[in-house]
């Protein structure tokens, strides 16, 4: 295995993670609509099908930011250290997360469900919208400057300088804003389907295939734009180190380029609007796992638009020369090669997460009684 194998290998397992990641939020998609007007019941049932699954999420976006920083920590010192009103919004929001899952249901508890149910909504919103953010500038770029040469200086070794809105600047693009707001629609077509899955109540299951049917027709369109958006952007192409030159529709060649980008693209997109479909237009209850694989083939290629083929991942577009590819911004070899025996563990990681799944997943745990607040 040489280093540029190694680089490439680990940018696969930060695809795979990262693909995983979006599916698991169809937790935050059904929090989302926790607000709307429906029955008190409804709504804790739909609550009790997703109310430990957040912890399955919140595993795979730790072991996805722990991969990151072992593989390629010089964007993870320059995102996260940079753009840290944007990081922090996103822990904000899971931290209220869980306390809000943990309390909203005790005993003594003074605020009531609605609070909590309104903390719920809003990670069911924020996380999905900021997440989706940070993920586009791996295509919109960011406001940074790199200067490696600070760390040998004692009095301030920073060596990436953000805009004053450190990373909140990212949402004045309306092409940031867009990309959120398609992944927030993905997880809530992704919450219906799963809703429908769970929960086996005809009241339920109407009226989730009513908010599909919405949630459906503007997350297509929302796809739609974003994936044209990105196939006419041009993209920086490395010819050196910390040298680029920017080549129009950089990201169209790259993926009609690569036959198996293609394939998977479509497939993945095939799978999603069939599972939407064929809930809608029949009585099943599958859709859930079409629109599941169809998400994390999607994402995949996005990954591989942004990171392969010579792609700066994350273009600065304050200062070209700081842009970062996976072969400038990683580990050393070593660290890499050692790692590698490491990222075995990995598919035990998705092992337990497909364990526990099964475990919540059973027969019996639908069937809990609910108990509604007076």
């Amino acid at each position: 295995m040489d280093y540029t194998f190694l680089q490439e290998y680990w940018w696969l397992l930060i695809s795979i993670l990262g693909a995983l990641l979006v599916f698991l939020l169809f937790v935050q998609g059904g929090q989302s609509m926790l607000l709307q007007d429906m029955p008190d019941e409804q709504r804790e049932k739909m609550i009790f099908t997703i109310a430990h699954r957040w912890e399955l999420t919140f595993t795979m976006l730790v072991v996805f930011g722990g991969a990151f920083f072992a593989s390629f920590p010089l964007f993870y010192s320059t995102s996260f250290g940079g753009a840290y009103w944007l990081w922090m919004l996103i822990l904000f929001g899971f931290v209220v997360q869980a306390v809000s899952y943990k309390y909203r249901s005790a005993e003594g508890n003074i605020l009531g469900r609605k609070t909590y149910d309104v903390f719920l909504f809003l990670n069911g919103i924020l996380a999905p919208v900021l997440l989706g953010g940070a993920v586009s500038t791996f295509f919109f770029g960011s406001d940074f400057t790199i200067t490696k040469e600070n760390l040998t200086n004692p009095a301030s070794p920073i060596i990436s300088q953000w805009g004053p809105l450190h990373g909140l600047e990212a949402l004045a693009d309306w092409r940031v804003v867009a990309f959120g707001l398609m992944v927030l629609f993905l997880v809530r077509v992704l919450a219906n389907l799963w809703f429908i899955n769970q929960i086996d109540d005809e009241e339920t299951t109407l009226w989730n295939k009513k908010q599909l049917r919405i949630n459906g027709i503007i997350f297509v369109v929302l796809y739609l734009t974003v994936v044209v958006v990105i196939l006419t952007s041009s993209g920086y192409e490395a010819i050196g180190e910390h040298e680029f030159l920017v080549v129009e529709y950089k990201y169209f060649h790259n993926f009609f380029g690569h036959f198996t980008c293609i394939l998977m693209f479509l497939l993945g997109t095939a799978s999603v609007i069939y599972g939407i479909c064929v809930t809608l237009m029949r009585k099943t209850r599958s859709g859930i796992w079409f629109g599941g694989i169809g998400t994390v083939l999607v994402v995949l290629v996005l990954f591989w638009l942004a990171g392969y083929y010579n792609t700066a991942y994350y273009p600065s577009y304050s200062d070209m020369a700081s842009s970062l590819t996976i072969y400038n911004s990683s580990s050393s070899e070593f660290t890499l090669r050692t790692m590698s025996y490491v990222s075995i563990a990995i598919p035990f990681v998705i092992a337990y997460i497909s364990w526990v799944w099964y475990k919540l997943s059973k027969p019996q745990d639908k069937n809990v009684s609910i108990e509604i607040e007076e």
